[in-house]
């Protein structure tokens, strides 16, 4: 039988093909503290060529760093005309560690993927979070005050993104009151409420918003094509070990 490609370690195309890479969650937000983790986020472009195969690349790898998750390039486009919301974070972080051409362009199509859909998706995401922490209150008495910080983070960025058209994850001069938050500080009664107005003002935002009805899709398509056109153009250096016929043991050209 032919050898395996070398591509077939998802690692690898982690390290070999990454086309943007950033720091994400706490740090990127700019609520680290001296105990905080550093979230790797990535986008890796799987060469064309593994796509003819019948065992096709990972949309996604996990590692091979701590603390590090990556996409594959068609799947985070997909997540991101869906308004998914860590990954409309994730293009927008200010903290980038690796960016190449290709990762250059998708940064220019950040304003491609947003459209009124956020108003859903964020709000889905941060209802989700809400029942867990109302869970917590009801189970211990109190919410987990770190995720109640970061909800709060969320729904401000999701209202400002609505109010504004673009997309700002740094908290800014709300990083004091979000760390009482954190430390557990102000009443939970307190944060409630402050949900509950960030959530209203990002409907009455809805309203006047001048973010488009939907993505841009057909923007965001015509680059993925040129990109997968452009892998597959280039030379491909296990190309002649694929293309050989193995006899007696060893593999010769065919």
């Amino acid at each position: 039988m032919l050898p395996e490609h070398p591509e077939d370690d998802p690692a690898d195309l982690v390290r070999d093909h990454t086309v943007y890479a950033c720091v994400m969650g706490s740090r990127a937000f700019g609520l680290a503290t001296d105990t905080s983790d550093t979230d790797r986020r990535g986008v890796f472009l799987a060469p064309t060529a593994l796509f003819w195969r019948f065992r096709k690349p990972p949309t996604h790898v996990e590692g091979p760093g701590e603390e590090q998750f990556s996409w594959e390039l068609e799947r985070f486009c997909e997540l991101a005309l869906r308004g998914n919301p860590n990954i409309l974070e994730c293009l927008h972080s200010p903290l980038v560690e690796r960016v190449d051409d290709t990762g250059r362009e998708l940064l220019s199509l950040r304003g491609a993927f947003l459209s009124r859909r956020v108003h859903d998706t964020f709000g889905r995401y941060a209802l989700g979070q809400r029942r867990k922490l109302d869970a917590d209150v009801r189970t211990t008495g109190a919410p987990r005050w770190k995720h109640a910080m970061h909800l709060l983070r969320l729904l401000t960025s999701a209202r400002d993104l609505l109010r504004t058209g673009e997309l700002c994850i740094e908290v800014g001069e709300e990083r004091a009151a979000l760390l009482a938050v954190k430390r557990g500080e102000v009443p939970w009664a307190e944060v409630e409420a402050r949900m509950v107005r960030l959530a209203a003002q990002a409907e009455e935002a809805l309203h006047r918003t001048p973010l488009p009805p939907e993505p841009d899709h057909a923007r965001v398509a015509d680059f993925l094509y040129r990109v997968r056109r452009a892998s597959a153009l280039e030379p491909d250096p296990h190309h002649e070990v694929v293309q050989g016929v193995v006899r007696g043991g060893r593999v010769r050209q065919g």
